[in-house]
């Protein structure tokens, strides 16, 4: 029996477990594939697991539909803060959070008793190639070809604390995410596979993105993604360091800041319902 909450940013949902108050789930990797099933368990992109850490304010566990153990998640991170403050276990307007990569600081916007927007400090873009990982040889890897599925694209490929390909296109189409969004990802140019953001331009402080999400498939959001898509823009002259992000299941606002160095992405953390799962993984 486990007890857990479903919670969502932008979409992008996942069922989360309060690692404070319960045993951490032994095979968490197994669990995710089962419970974040949306027709035989609660549904979901995945499993986080909301975890003490002795260096920060928590820690969280992100794990793919598929079981993978991912190193971050922008949206997930929202709403692991969100989780903290609304369920008091830690009531700062200001919290560090361990990732896979690294510690993370997030703010909190408050109305009442509860959290409702969340700003993360998502970092600074990794541009090395072989630390992304991808096989291209020379860094950044900016308007890179490849080539997917018998076709050829044009992509720019950075690391959030995972791996992201973006490619710029004029319409984004379901053949593009669902056909090759999946070739993308399991190319032979990323050792560790790839998330593939496909990008709209509307102008330069506004996109529409897409994402086919390593290990999950298309996600309504990706908050990593979105921080990828904010430096693509910027190291191929498209957008401004500021720009409004539209993705399926709502707008993220990111901001690539010229003095840090760091990306900053603000949007929305959302509690769905609570319950008890009963099933064996």
């Amino acid at each position: 029996m486990i007890q857990f909450t479903k919670m969502h940013g932008a979409g992008n949902d996942y069922v989360y477990v309060d690692c404070f108050r319960n045993p951490a789930p032994e095979r968490p990797g197994a669990l995710s594939q089962v419970i974040a099933d949306r027709h035989k368990g609660v549904g979901g992109d995945g499993l986080i697991l909301i975890c003490p850490d002795d260096a920060a304010d928590a820690r969280m566990r992100m794990f793919n539909a598929d079981g993978s153990e991912a190193e971050m998640c922008g949206n997930g991170i929202r709403c692991v803060a969100k989780y903290l403050f609304d369920h008091d276990i830690c009531r700062k307007p200001q919290m560090e959070i361990a990732t896979g990569a690294g510690i993370l600081r997030l703010d909190l916007t408050i109305d009442g008793d509860t959290a409702t927007q969340v700003r993360v400090d998502m970092g600074a873009p990794i541009l090395e190639a072989a630390r992304i990982p991808a096989t291209f040889g020379k860094s950044p890897v900016v308007n890179q070809k490849i080539q997917a599925g018998g076709r050829e694209f044009e992509c720019t490929c950075l690391s959030m604390g995972n791996p992201h390909c973006v490619i710029f296109v004029d319409e984004i189409t379901d053949e593009l995410v669902h056909h090759f969004g999946p070739k993308i990802e399991t190319s032979p140019c990323f050792p560790a596979r790839v998330n593939v953001e496909f990008v709209q331009i509307v102008s330069r402080t506004e996109v529409r993105q897409r994402t086919w999400e390593r290990g999950s498939g298309e996600t309504l959001a990706c908050g990593t993604g979105a921080s990828a898509v904010c430096v693509a823009g910027v190291l191929g002259n498209r957008t401004d360091r500021e720009i409004t992000n539209h993705l399926l299941g709502g707008t993220l606002m990111l901001a690539w800041d010229e003095s840090t160095g760091h990306v900053f992405k603000t949007g929305p953390a959302i509690e769905v319902f609570s319950g008890v799962w009963n099933g064996s993984w």
